[in-house]
């Protein structure tokens, strides 16, 4: 496989953005593409639970924990109070694929589509200030843009314009 391509989605919190990248995931796999994602969080989170094997392993100091069983692995990798990796640093990390969806990392020079919700508590526009929103993805009618807008349950068609912006298709 040759480089990734990229393609973000960016938005407030309840905007949309994790509904959407799920089903852009699954229309892309359907489509036949090997997709990683990347999801930034803005929050402490883990992926452990309280008293498990690789929980302990953490707690007693371990750098680097590595699950693995027949089906799946993860690596956890503790800061430590390092400082939180590069955008690059994380994406190097992935094993090859066609497409790398990212949800998050809102201020990244990727292109990406711009989720708006009227449920979101934060409705301002992103587009406006960033150049690397290619699109808006909304629940309601967006008219002050020239960028390409969709219905944010329209996956096909922003399937379709993701696939045209990466030139995964020609």
């Amino acid at each position: 496989m040759t480089q990734p391509r990229i393609f973000g989605i960016a938005g407030w919190k309840n905007s949309g953005k994790t509904g959407l990248m799920v089903r852009l995931v699954s229309e892309m796999t359907r489509r036949g593409y090997v997709v990683s994602t990347i999801k930034h969080a803005h929050h402490d989170f883990d992926i452990d639970k309280v008293g498990a094997d690789s929980y302990r392993h953490r707690e007693a100091g371990a750098h680097e924990v590595t699950i693995v069983s027949s089906t799946r692995f993860a690596i956890m990798h503790e800061l430590r109070g390092a400082p939180e990796p590069s955008f690059e640093e994380v994406l190097a990390r992935l094993a090859p694929c066609d497409l790398v969806l990212i949800e998050g990392y809102k201020r990244e020079p990727i292109p990406k589509i711009e989720a708006r919700r009227m449920d979101s508590a934060n409705r301002e526009p992103l587009a406006p200030s960033d150049p690397h929103i290619v699109a808006i993805a909304a629940d309601h009618p967006v008219t002050d843009t020239d960028l390409s807008v969709f219905e944010l349950d329209d996956t096909a068609a922003i399937a379709d314009f993701v696939e045209k912006v990466t030139r995964l298709r020609g």
